[in-house]
């Protein structure tokens, strides 16, 4: 019995540690995209496309959030912060949305295990339900009387032993302009994505792998195919178990990947990979205090509709392009020679389980 159940084990860590290896050099370079995006975008900037409470504001909270490396359970203490500067309601909704559901290493990751139809249409579907949940609130929300954005925090002076750059008061905003030098920056950026995000991410990164190995190795593609293939009910039953979840957007990926290899839909995949990042029972209590309950109410129902209907789209794209997604899943990580997988597989495993006993 007991040498039954050490073979099963061993199987599933021989199939996570697969998908890993497919993955590996795909996360570094998220990583690398990420410490570059900390480095030289101004927060000052972020804060002052989204301070109205606008389409324009919304526009911009929900295209800012697409490519940013916060997970969900980063962006809600980031949009709180966003809020204190000045950042609108329905902006602040757009970003909360757009954020944790899309981000460049999670991108990266998509293209590596799923395929580049996906990895396009990911980060497109976060921005429409980020703008669409912004718009409904400045329809249906709470009106209220727009701040201006101040005392905003320089993120190259949140590391041990910031420099002390030389400081230019001025701007319409009243922003405190810090000068940093490229030096500065990248070491900030690096410190940022390397341990502050590496350290968020890791444990549930980790899990995710662990959980997608399992699901390549025991389950059954008749059942998924039975009750994850095509049609309403696939994506409503990936919709209850997205929702509550609590995954970010990178370790959402390699688990849609492997229930997509038994044989679920695009559509259902895009349902768990919108509503797994950006919706918990956690955070959604926090929300409610931050936000209110009508805004936590507009958050919800938007996300749900626009992931069920952005799952239709895809699916009938698939359809219509006769895409075999089965077939075409994970061929970007054919291209990557074994040894600089292996080379970046090992030490990324490493970090992150180092990172991961940090974290606890």
């Amino acid at each position: 019995m007991f040498e039954i159940i050490w073979h099963h084990i061993i199987g599933a860590l021989t199939a996570s540690w697969q998908v890993l290896l497919d993955a590996s050099i795909f996360i570094l370079f998220g990583f690398i995209i990420a410490a570059l995006i900390r480095a030289f975008i101004s927060s000052e900037q972020i804060v002052k496309y989204m301070g109205g409470n606008n389409f324009r504001s919304v526009f911009y909270a929900a295209l800012f959030g697409v490519p940013l490396p916060l997970c969900s359970c980063g962006v809600v203490p980031t949009a709180m912060a966003l809020r204190k500067q000045g950042a609108s309601r329905s902006a602040t909704l757009s970003f909360l949305i757009s954020t944790p559901e899309s981000s460049i290493d999670s991108i990266a990751l998509t293209y590596a295990l799923i395929d580049l139809p996906m990895t396009i249409f990911r980060p497109i579907a976060a921005f429409i339900t980020g703008f669409v949940a912004g718009i409904a609130e400045i329809i249906f929300g709470i009106r209220e009387e727009v701040k201006k954005a101040s005392d905003v925090i320089c993120p190259h002076c949140e590391t041990e032993n910031p420099p002390t750059p030389p400081l230019i008061k001025g701007g319409d905003e009243g922003f405190e302009q810090h000068i940093h030098g490229i030096k500065d920056r990248l070491r900030s950026g690096m410190h940022f994505a390397f341990v502050e995000l590496l350290t968020d991410i890791s444990r549930w990164f980790l899990a995710g792998m662990l959980i997608a190995g399992a699901i390549t190795y025991t389950v059954p593609p008749s059942f998924v195919e039975n009750y994850l293939g095509q049609g309403w009910l696939s994506m409503l039953i990936m919709l209850a178990v997205g929702l509550p979840l609590y995954v970010c957007a990178t370790a959402s990926t390699p688990i849609a990947a492997a229930l997509l290899l038994k044989g679920m839909s695009p559509g259902a995949a895009l349902v768990f990979l919108l509503t797994g990042p950006a919706t918990n029972a956690a955070s959604f209590t926090v929300l409610i205090k931050m936000l209110g309950l009508r805004t936590a109410i507009i958050y919800i129902i938007s996300i749900a509709v626009c992931a069920v209907l952005l799952g239709m789209g895809i699916n009938q794209f698939y359809t219509l392009m006769g895409i075999d997604l089965q077939a075409s899943l994970g061929h970007a990580h054919e291209m990557i020679p074994l040894w600089l997988k292996w080379a970046t597989a090992v030490p990324l495993t490493l970090i992150m389980i180092l990172a991961a006993i940090r974290k606890r």
